[in-house]
């Protein structure tokens, strides 16, 4: 499921317009968004969290032409799945 069908879903099921439900899956996104921008945690318990990872800046080698670069520290979001969701995966249902 990409975004327009989760807003496309939306808005079948909740009756709302294709507008009113873009409105509310953004609204959500940015909420997301800037929670991890902040360093925040977000936990949506049954589904899973997302944290934000801190990466060290490391030497690499760029594939192509074999030549050494120094790749800078990152952040970088991470998401862990949460037990009742890999149950759910597992068991089919």
């Amino acid at each position: 499921m990409n975004k327009s069908e989760l807003i496309d879903a939306l808005s079948k099921k909740e009756g709302l317009t294709e507008k009113q439900a873009a409105d509310v899956v953004n609204l959500i996104f940015k909420g997301f968004d800037n929670q991890l921008k902040s360093g925040g945690r977000i936990e949506i318990r049954g589904f899973g969290s997302f944290v934000v990872r801190n990466y060290d800046s490391y030497t690499g080698r760029n594939p192509k032409t074999g030549e050494t670069i120094q790749v800078d520290s990152k952040k970088l979001p991470f998401f862990k799945v949460g037990k009742e969701l890999k149950e759910r995966v597992n068991s089919g249902k």
